[in-house]
């Protein structure tokens, strides 16, 4: 009988987890995730860039018009980030005249939603 993975033994153990986001707008993209958002740069190339978010977490933006994988253009995909204090991101973000939607009490924390220039929705929560 074959080995079967449980929660206790996983069949796959991730050391490292980096989302890769391909777009149509890329270099407004890179600039909203690195000027806008202020993410650290960890990894670039002609048509991709690599930002660390934390600990083993990278968010990487690439070229679809360089790549082998087409874009998504925004649909179906949410990118939900627990931050420190939600409530002061979302002053900090308003200040700075980035559309954010408005605070709200959702499953125990409290959230707000944004888009980044491709359309890919941003989640940021905090308890």
């Amino acid at each position: 009988m074959p080995d079967r993975p449980t929660a206790e033994r996983p069949l796959i153990h991730v050391k490292r987890a980096n989302t890769i986001l391909y777009c149509r707008n890329w270099p407004q993209t890179v600039r909203f995730y690195r000027e806008v958002l202020g993410l650290a740069v960890h990894h670039t190339t002609s048509w991709f860039v690599e930002f660390h978010l934390g600990g083993s977490a990278f968010l990487s933006i690439a070229d679809a018009a360089r790549a082998t994988v087409g874009c998504a253009v925004g649909q179906g995909i949410t990118l939900s980030w627990q931050v420190d204090d939600v409530a002061v991101l979302h002053r900090r973000m308003t200040a700075r005249a980035i559309a954010v939607g408005p605070l709200q009490a959702k499953w125990g924390a409290r959230v707000f939603y944004f888009h980044d220039p491709e359309g890919h929705r941003l989640e940021a929560w905090s308890i």
